[in-house]
């Protein structure tokens, strides 16, 4: 074959080859949904699904909110496990507002237990929803010692030496210690709807609020301002059912009732995370 056809045949695949690169690009342009149906409009920001912040009590740490956090990651939510420091209902909502203001967007905000009250005291232009789950909600000048105990049926009450082993801490300011939950009352108080293995492995691994922090008033009530949600379980050995009833009814909360335990987020997942999606809807 002469110089001159292998030059046409040269060309010929090129020209070939660039034909197809053309009809490749104008098929990915036709198969993109802005251009195949130019009528149809992207999906609006507002759209968008707020950032889940969840907030762990007294007595826990984060992993008790693994199962719903697990639900709703795989539901398409962003989902941030703050780590409470447990050291007074001030500074830990001082120090969850800074975390809070790292993220940008809607923001649904929910608190278990002791959590309630460190999320009722954040006042954040982005939390459109507030969700409490078995939680105190406290008004102004209340504090959990004082919320658990207003009500017959919590375990923590009585004889606070009986309740609780206390542990210095060093720094600790006018004999402040940390409160431990005894062990032996913790399955039954906290967890009495699971296993009792894991209620003891949950004592094991607890980690205690300061005897300060449990008496410290709270301040002005973000539920005043800000809709709210409130999973109660009526088998709640900790926060009396009466109790969690009347504080969700005065912050004019949606109110759901599951037969769980304190610790509804480890028995009853589906039904917390129904509870924050239906907030998380609410605000969007």
């Amino acid at each position: 074959m002469s110089p001159f056809h292998r030059t046409r045949k040269t060309s010929r695949a090129g020209r070939i080859g660039a034909a197809t690169a053309v009809m490749l690009a104008a098929g990915a342009l036709l198969a993109s949904p802005s251009m195949a149906q130019p009528g149809r409009a992207a999906k609006p920001a507002a759209e968008a699904k707020p950032t889940v912040v969840l907030v762990h009590g007294a007595w826990a740490d984060g992993s008790s909110w693994s199962p719903v956090t697990r639900r709703l990651q795989r539901d398409g939510y962003t989902v941030d496990v703050v780590a409470n420091p447990l050291r007074g209902v001030a500074s830990d909502a001082a120090y969850l507002d800074a975390v809070l203001k790292t993220i940008s967007g809607p923001i649904v905000l929910a608190g278990h237990s002791y959590g309630g009250a460190v999320i009722t005291n954040v006042a954040n232009p982005n939390v459109k929803a507030l969700v409490y789950v078995d939680a105190f909600i406290p008004d102004q000048g209340e504090n959990v010692i004082q919320l658990a105990g207003a009500k017959p049926g919590s375990q923590l009450g009585g004889d606070p030496t009986q309740v609780f082993d206390f542990v210095p801490y060093p720094g600790a300011v006018n004999g402040d210690v940390d409160l431990y939950v005894k062990p032996s009352l913790f399955p039954g108080a906290f967890a009495n709807d699971l296993p009792k293995a894991q209620g003891e492995e949950l004592a094991a691994s607890q980690r205690p609020l300061t005897l300060s922090g449990a008496n410290e008033p709270s301040g002005p009530p973000a539920w005043k301002t800000t809709p709210s949600w409130a999973l109660v379980g009526t088998k709640d050995n900790v926060i009396p059912p009466a109790e969690q009833l009347a504080m969700a009814e005065r912050a004019h909360a949606k109110i759901t009732q599951v037969g769980a335990s304190h610790l509804s987020m480890l028995s009853h997942p589906k039904d917390v995370e129904r509870v924050i999606t239906q907030a998380a809807n609410a605000s969007r």
